[in-house]
C-alpha cells in the first residue's frame, strides 16, 4: 500500500517531462517528501516480506522458478529504496537551484544511473513474472494471486498513457496479489502447524 500511495503522489502521466517534474519539487515540495518516504517504508515492506514467498515454495512444483524470482526481486525492492534517496537527493538540487529542466535531461541521462534504474525496474518486473510463474505451476495459492502480478507488469508499458484511474487499478492489482500470498502463507503455515501436532500427539 505504501508503493501504491507513493505512486500516486507522483505528477500526472500527461506531465512528466522535465520542466513539469521540477515544478512539482519546487510547489509541493512537502509532496515529493512524502513520495520518498513511502517508498523508503515500500522498500523495507517488500524485502522483509520476501521469506513468505520461499515459504510458499517449499517442496513444491515451480519452487526453482519462485526461488530465482524472489532473488532477482530482491534488486528491485532494495532498488527501490535507492530510487527513494535519490528523490531526496534530487528535491535538495532544486530547493537550492543546483539543477534547472535543462541540465535534468543530461543529469538523467547519465550512463550509469541510467543503469541502475534499467536494473531497478528489470529486477522488479523480472521477478515477479518469475514469482507469478511459480506460483502458477506450485498452485500454493489461487490462481488470480499471479494472474494479478501477470497483469501489473504487462499494464506497466502502457499504465503511464491511459491515465491515473487505469495506474491506480493497475497498483491495485499488486496490492492485492500480495495480500493473496500473504494469506496463502498464513494459512499454510497453520495447517502445517496443525499437522505437526498432530503427529506429536501420535
Amino acid at each position: 500500500m505504501a508503493l501504491v500511495l507513493g505512486s500516486l503522489l507522483g505528477p500526472s502521466s500527461k506531465a512528466r517531462d522535465a520542466a513539469a517534474t521540477l515544478q512539482v519539487v519546487l510547489q509541493h515540495g512537502s509532496r515529493w517528501t512524502a513520495m520518498a518516504v513511502l517508498f523508503f517504508i515500500a522498500s523495507v515492506a517488500l524485502t522483509l516480506g520476501l521469506p513468505t514467498f520461499v515459504a510458499l515454495f517449499q517442496r513444491r512444483r515451480g519452487r526453482y522458478l519462485g526461488l530465482a524470482g524472489s532473488s532477482i526481486f530482491l534488486i528491485g525492492t532494495i532498488g527501490t529504496c535507492g530510487y527513494s534517496m535519490l528523490m531526496t537527493f534530487f528535491h535538495a538540487l532544486v530547493v537550492h537551484h543546483a539543477i534547472d529542466a535543462s541540465m535534468l535531461d543530461q543529469v538523467v541521462s547519465g550512463g550509469w544511473l541510467a543503469v541502475f534504474l534499467y536494473l531497478w525496474i528489470v529486477g522488479f518486473m523480472a521477478g515477479l513474472v518469475l514469482i507469478a510463474l511459480g506460483l502458477f505451476r506450485s498452485r500454493s495459492t489461487p490462481l488470480w494471486v499471479p494472474a494479478l502480478m501477470v497483469v501489473f507488469v504487462a499494464l506497466t508499458p502502457v499504465s503511464g498513457e491511459l491515465g491515473k484511474v487505469v495506474q491506480l487499478l493497475q497498483l491495485m492489482a499488486l496490492a492485492l496479489a500480495l495480500t493473496g500470498v500473504a494469506v496463502a502463507a498464513t494459512a499454510s503455515g497453520g495447517t502445517r502447524e496443525v499437522h505437526l501436532t498432530s503427529t506429536g500427539a501420535l
